[in-house]
């Protein structure tokens, strides 16, 4: 048997990193085995299915490096590949379905339903389909056919028994089928639902294992229930746990960013989102944290997921992007920053200058973003100095003087290194019988607008020399103004 497996998602938004994480698992499971990954494209949905949002999820399928066999672009002998172009099939099937006596017309509105459903509340009677149409008389069913409007076609499932599936994450699942109502199978506007249409294509398209979210479990013995009436055998069905927020509660976007493209702008590598998102819910030994996706393509198995709720970190996240971003060799490093500020809409000024600035932030830097916080020092022409630095600064006496010397100083170099700027500073310091702490503290605050950086050196020399003067230049003004000022106000005009 050849392992078939599908990812179906929805194009009404952004791909969801829950999404992702399914269609990562599917991935693996294809190549683990191989066999043949299918994307399959959900979009019945008329209202909210866009061909942006198509775009928008292929494009993060892409990026991730989830590459599909079959679907949308890369072509397949069991396509149409968008639910939208495979209507015909739902209506031979529920045709076939309502011919066998296993599905039958209803004409209940959804005013009717949602009243009934009210009254059955209220009687502690449960809120499911009562199973009215159902026992219409093949007389009754003519008349009303012939008054119109179109009816919907419900399944007529069993009332009594138990069903269920060996599942290869969770164990054993029973259903009891009292539970269970005569679902929708083909609404009155000719769309198939989620049940339907979802048993119809795995049939079509030979899958072989559904591997989904656990959210998906409840759907699980209706699509049961389609396989016994066609006579045909179901996958294997997997579900995957859940991804919870740091608070126990489903990820959702009161969480923070919940699309791939959303961290693709915060600046996380795919590889690095990738490793991330297979670790939730799977291990390999309970150690090893850190995966390509080559690796993962050798590594993964059913047997190592959890049946237990993943939580999305994001700080857990922000450190594994680091380590693969450390991983990288220095060009393509510097290439993917340079990359990313310039989507943000910044001049990086050249990959020379970049790629010094990530080796003066080192570790500072877990995403890409963290090159506009932790460097912006380096990108913005001008600073920003800081409150609490500028109380520091400007409570030091002789701060302007020196900082306006130490200019001074550097402007005198030829070669404008840190070996020589370090040389330069340290010289002044013991001509002003100043510890060259302080010198450098008060030039730090000058460069960055921090009272904290990387080294102070390395900051000269990824600023440059002009910034590097202009700056020392304006926060010696900036310190002699303001105690002008304090002294005008202490002794009055």
């Amino acid at each position: 048997m050849t392992v078939r497996v599908r990812f179906a998602p929805s194009p009404t938004g952004y791909l969801h990193v829950g999404g992702a994480r399914t269609a990562l698992f599917n991935y693996l499971f294809a190549r683990v085995h191989g066999g043949v990954f299918v994307l399959r494209i959900e979009d019945t949905d008329a209202a909210r299915s866009t061909p942006e949002s198509l775009r928008a999820i292929l494009d993060s399928m892409r990026w991730l490096g989830l590459q599909w066999d079959e679907g949308p672009g890369a072509g397949g002998s069991f396509g149409p590949y968008l639910q939208s172009e495979r209507r015909e099939h739902y209506r031979a099937h529920g045709a076939a379905l309502r011919e066998a006596g296993n599905a039958y017309p209803c004409w209940c509105t959804p005013e009717e339903l949602e009243a009934r459903r009210r009254e059955r509340g209220a009687a502690g009677e449960g809120q499911k389909y009562d199973g009215r149409c159902r026992g219409l008389s093949a007389e009754e069913r003519a008349r009303r056919a012939a008054a119109g409007p179109a009816p919907a076609l419900r399944f007529a499932g069993p009332s009594a028994g138990e069903i269920g599936w060996d599942d290869q994450v969770k164990g054993r699942i029973e259903f009891r089928n009292e539970v269970l109502d005569d679902f929708v199978l083909i609404r009155s506007d000719g769309l198939p639902t989620y049940n339907f249409a979802c048993v119809v294509d795995d049939r079509e398209m030979a899958i072989t294992h559904v591997i989904r979210g656990d959210d998906h479990v409840s759907n699980t013995p209706r699509q049961l229930h389609l396989y016994r009436a066609f006579g045909w055998e179901p996958p294997g069905f997997a579900h995957v746990p859940m991804i919870n927020g740091p608070d126990g509660a489903r990820l959702s976007k009161r969480h923070g960013a919940t699309s791939v493209e959303a961290y693709a702008d915060l600046g996380i590598l795919a590889p690095a989102l990738v490793n991330f998102l297979a670790l939730l819910g799977w291990s390999f030994d309970g150690e090893r944290e850190i995966f390509t996706l080559e690796e993962l393509e050798r590594a993964f198995s059913l047997e190592r997921v959890g049946s237990h709720p993943a939580v999305f970190n994001v700080e857990k996240l922000e450190w594994m992007n680091g380590q693969h971003l450390r991983r990288l060799d220095d060009p393509t490093r510097t290439r993917l920053a340079v990359e990313f500020l310039r989507r943000r809409g910044r001049d990086p000024g050249g990959e020379a200058r970049i790629g010094a600035l990530m080796q003066v932030l080192g570790e500072r830097v877990r995403t890409l973003a963290d090159l506009e916080t932790q460097g912006a020092f380096a990108l913005d022409e001008r600073v920003t100095i800081e409150p609490e630095a500028w109380t520091d600064l400007a409570g030091r006496a002789e701060a302007g003087s020196r900082l306006a010397a130490l200019a001074d100083a550097l402007s005198t170099l030829t070669e404008f290194v840190p070996a020589e700027t370090e040389r330069v500073t340290r010289a002044l310091a013991t001509g002003l019988a100043v510890k060259p702490g302080e010198l450098m503290g008060i030039a730090r605050i000058a460069l960055t607008g921090s009272k904290v950086s990387p080294g102070i050196f390395d900051v000269m020399d990824v600023v440059g020399r002009e910034r590097t003067i202009a700056r020392l230049r304006e926060a010696a003004r900036l310190w002699s103004e303001a105690r002008a000022e304090a002294e005008r106000a202490r002794t009055g005009p």
